[in-house]
């Protein structure tokens, strides 16, 4: 399928990394993970997390970087504090689009709202990156 927008991307993968997810039962990540393996091919869903060899059944990967083919879109589930480097991860893979499942950002404060300008400096680093 020939990719045409960012949005075909988030709405339309061929792939689908989760970052991390775990084996805790109810955890957010192990929860996306579950969820997109009843509806999704598991052959294009891949799960990111260095400390598991595997969650569900599906290989972990140690990074994007690691994944054996181009990402779509990737779901963020880890702590607010880890975003901007795994935005940053996610432009360095070419990652066309992304879902930050999190919470941690101005909703919590002035420390929040930083990060959430440091993820924007991510993504508008790499738009001037690659103009």
């Amino acid at each position: 399928m020939n990719r045409h927008s960012a949005l075909d991307s988030m709405f339309l993968p061929e792939s689908i990394a989760v970052i991390g997810p775990t084996a805790r039962e109810g955890s957010v990540g192990r929860t996306v993970v579950e969820n997109l393996a009843k509806g999704f091919s598991r052959e294009g869903l891949y799960a990111i997390n260095p400390k598991r060899e595997e969650v569900l059944g599906l290989r972990c990967y140690k990074n994007l970087a690691s994944v054996p083919e181009k990402v779509d879109l990737a779901a963020l589930a880890t702590p607010a504090c880890t975003m901007p480097g795994l935005v940053g991860e996610c432009v360095k893979a070419g990652v066309r689009a992304a879902a930050v499942i999190s919470a941690g950002f101005k909703e919590q404060g002035s420390e929040g709202a930083k990060l959430e300008k440091q993820i924007r400096q991510e993504l508008c680093g790499s738009r001037m990156r690659h103009h």
